[in-house]
């Protein structure tokens, strides 16, 4: 169950690297509404964080959960803002994506 929890912590921190790139493409009350958005998805990811590290070690935990940020942003900024995915690019999110299942495999 805690990997589960560990999985969508890891989402929210997707959601609000999302909401950090819309705020900086717009303004006002929108960008504002963006800002509420990143702060609510910033809570929550910390506070399920929290609650897998309760019985998951600290360090594998916090591996999986940049891990899957890292992958999630990098995705959202080639789907979303268009930034480039290259070779390489996709290469290093792979073996990212290799990493972050060889640590759930050797964790207990």
């Amino acid at each position: 169950m805690n990997w589960i929890i560990l999985i969508i912590a890891g989402l929210f921190e997707v959601g609000f690297t999302l909401c950090l790139g819309k705020a900086k493409e717009t303004t006002g009350n929108e960008m504002y509404m963006w800002y509420t958005g990143f702060l609510i998805s910033l809570i929550v990811s910390m506070g399920l964080l929290m609650k897998a590290t309760q019985t998951l070690p600290i360090g594998t935990a916090y591996a999986v959960w940049t891990g899957i940020g890292a992958v999630g942003t990098v995705l959202i900024g080639i789907l979303i803002f268009k930034d480039p995915a290259n070779f390489w690019r996709l290469f290093f999110i792979t073996t990212l994506i290799g990493s972050i299942i060889g640590l759930k495999a050797v964790s207990h």
